[in-house]
């Protein structure tokens, strides 16, 4: 094990952590070769095999269960040092590693530019992911932080509100509801709806509301992005829900209109979350306070900029 490296061990708990050669090689942008060379390479420094493969799933062996808790703990250790070290440093320098729900992606970058003007030597891994990819990081806390739509079912974590995140009723510039105020909601029946994908925290709330009222959603489609959403609705497919903010910033004012519905928009919240009793870093606990202190007063300045140049 003396010659056994410290890229070894994180490609070797990438493997074991995803199950999978592939999925590893793509999160840590190496190829699939060089991922099996490197587990190859440390299972001989080993002595033992690291992994069985039954069928077509790969599974750890004894050596390996005992091998991915040891990488764990030297990771623990790494990180609570680079947490020493930056704690030293203040926040001259440091990094913040961030996890993130995919529609946080309209809302975290625009709070990300103030934070790191004001700290330049920080350096941010901001990875974005949907719901199922969040929580597998979270239980293996990989990240300082981790942004999300909904309150987490996971009991052991810390969960604090820190920005509006309204569901509100989308649709082409052209509907025939566009120009209508207080509209019933009743009128939505038999609307051809562009919906998230099942599962979803936003389709959850949607499908919620709806079925609370009474309203008969005729899904025409399931799309797995915002963006493509977007489009469908200006393609004239559908309407939809979804946040306010995924309007803010492009040039889709022009192309798409909010509804004015009955009972919309649906009140939801952006939040910040970590492990109940983890110790943020002098930078993570930064920017947390950051965002429950200034979060709210950032994308209203962001925005605000955003409109001045469209105008």
């Amino acid at each position: 094990m003396k010659q056994s490296t410290l890229h070894q061990l994180r490609v070797f708990e990438a493997v074991a952590r995803h199950k999978s050669f592939t999925r590893a090689a793509e999160e840590l942008f190496l190829t699939q070769p060089s991922v099996s060379m490197q587990v190859k390479q440390l299972a001989k420094s080993v002595g033992m095999p690291l992994f069985e493969q039954v069928g077509k799933r790969l599974y750890l062996t004894e050596a390996g269960e005992e091998l991915l808790g040891t990488c764990r703990d030297i990771f623990d250790r790494l990180s609570q040092f680079e947490m020493t070290v930056a704690d030293l440093q203040g926040l001259k320098q440091g990094q913040l590693k961030l996890s993130v729900i995919t529609t946080a992606k309209y809302v975290i970058p625009r709070l990300l530019g103030p934070f790191c003007q004001r700290y330049p030597g920080i350096d941010v891994s901001l990875k974005v992911t949907n719901h199922e990819g969040l929580q597998e990081r979270l239980n293996d806390n990989l990240d300082d932080l981790y942004i999300l739509s909904q309150p987490p079912v996971t009991p052991d974590v810390s969960c604090h509100e820190f920005l509006d995140n309204p569901l509100v009723v989308l649709a082409p510039m052209n509907h025939p509801l566009a120009s209508q105020k207080n509209i019933p909601i009743e009128r939505l029946n038999g609307e051809p709806f562009i919906m998230r994908e099942p599962g979803s925290g936003t389709r959850q709330a949607v499908q919620k509301m709806f079925e609370d009222r009474g309203v008969a959603v005729k899904v025409r489609l399931d799309l797995g992005s915002n963006e493509a959403i977007k489009q469908a609705i200006a393609g004239g497919l559908g309407i939809s829900v979804l946040s306010r903010h995924v309007l803010t910033l492009d040039g889709w004012q022009n192309q798409l209109t909010i509804l004015d519905v009955e009972g919309f928009p649906i009140p939801r919240q952006w939040y910040a979350i970590y492990p109940s009793g983890k110790q943020l870093s002098v930078v993570a606990q930064a920017f947390f306070e950051y965002l429950l202190n200034e979060g709210k007063q950032a994308i209203e300045n962001s925005t605000r900029f955003a409109q001045q140049q469209l105008e």
